[in-house]
């Protein structure tokens, strides 16, 4: 892993992990994934966060090289999520003189996870707007119940102007990996983060009174430089607004048929001028890939073959999984495919009707079994709906 530079009393002492197949045994992460710790030295010394079970010694070493001989006086603890706080036990063992920084859901959900003895003499429970003085650097405490977790708090250091962020900001990818932040940030937030859309909007609030110079979040890099296109991006993610101009046309074809009228209606999307048109075989995509990409674009077609009277299940998973992340503010259409009885249809209606303001065009269009000559004239009916 690249040398990290935070800043003379601020280390970066976190790991890369380049062998891991699943994040949190769901999503796909092709170049791994940092769990992000970091060490204030001062007249006090504070840790901030531990770290995954899968890193503990090359963790425990960095610990120990930043440390120098002294011994850590706090272990602010941020976020709960194991990936984090797996060594919060490991290091209450090595220096039983640490005391414990969390808030009152901190230590309400501790116990649940490690068996710390004589708890309530080692903690230190703090709320919104508390500080913490080590010396030369203060840490303020920030709230942020439900990003993603109710424990969820950031720090933010008044000396260096550096902002904890803990999830927030945070991206999918080894620290060493050279690729576009938006890309894996925007499949992070929307697949972690994205169903609390109405708390990030409260953070990036209380954020906006604070001269940040730097973020440091739990996984991805430091963000150093153009922070406000980073802001930005949050702030329209958790607006749920539309991101980029195009179509997403997100299909689940059984034998191919589906697929194929959707590849005709790429076609005629980009012949009537869509400045963007991204078709993805859902039965094959990442599906927290396809998640990014239905709220990423303001327009969005949703085909699937019908199976057992209902959608083909990567549609049903792709819907049920927008719900779950409060899927908004959007402009789709219906494809549906069936032999017998096309019931598709039907059944994602069901679902998006129970979202917020998804406007569902007409017409759907009705292919049976392959496409034909006449159900060209319907594709480009949607075309033209979809457009408007």
């Amino acid at each position: 892993m690249k040398d990290v530079v935070i800043s003379n009393s601020i280390k970066y002492i976190g790991a890369d992990d380049k062998d891991i197949d699943l994040f949190e045994s769901q999503y796909v992460v092709p170049n791994g994934v940092s769990y992000n710790s970091y060490i204030i030295i001062d007249e006090k010394i504070a840790i901030m966060e531990t770290i995954d079970k899968r890193k503990t010694s090359e963790w425990l070493d960095n610990l120990e090289k930043a440390l120098n001989g002294r011994e850590p006086d706090y272990l602010v603890i941020s976020h709960l999520e194991p990936d984090h706080a797996y060594n919060i036990g490991t290091i209450v063992n090595k220096y039983p003189n640490i005391k414990l920084v969390g808030n009152n859901k901190t230590f309400a959900f501790l116990p649940q996870f490690f068996d710390i003895k004589h708890l309530d003499e080692r903690k230190i429970e703090v709320k919104d707007g508390d500080t913490l003085t080590l010396g030369k650097h203060k840490l303020h405490f920030i709230m942020a119940p439900m990003v993603h977790w109710p424990e969820v708090m950031m720090e933010y250091e008044e000396c260096e102007k550096i902002l904890f962020s803990a999830d927030g900001f945070g991206k999918f990818g080894a620290l060493d990996t050279d690729e576009d932040w938006d890309c894996e940030a925007r499949r992070y937030y929307f697949n972690i983060v994205g169903k609390y859309g109405v708390q990030v909007q409260a953070i990036l609030k209380k954020a906006s009174t604070l001269d940040i110079q730097k973020i440091c979040p739990l996984h991805g890099p430091i963000l150093k430089e153009n922070l406000s296109h980073y802001i930005n991006k949050y702030d329209i993610w958790s607006k749920y607004e539309v991101e980029s101009d195009g179509v997403y046309i997100a299909c689940a074809s059984m034998h191919g048929n589906t697929l194929k009228a959707c590849e005709k209606l790429k076609e005629i999307l980009e012949q009537k001028g869509a400045s963007k048109v991204v078709l993805a075989d859902l039965a094959r995509e990442d599906f927290a890939e396809a998640v990014e990409d239905s709220f990423r674009y303001g327009k969005v077609i949703f085909a699937s073959a019908t199976y057992n009277m209902e959608m083909f299940s990567p549609m049903r998973n792709l819907l049920l999984n927008l719900k779950e992340k409060n899927y908004q503010n959007r402009k789709v259409g219906i494809i549906e495919n069936g032999t017998w009885a096309p019931n598709s249809g039907k059944g994602m209606k069901e679902i998006l009707s129970t979202m917020k303001n998804i406007e569902i065009i007409e017409p759907t269009v009705t292919i049976k079994s392959t496409l034909k000559s006449s159900d060209i004239e319907k594709l480009n009916e949607l075309a033209d709906e979809i457009l408007k």
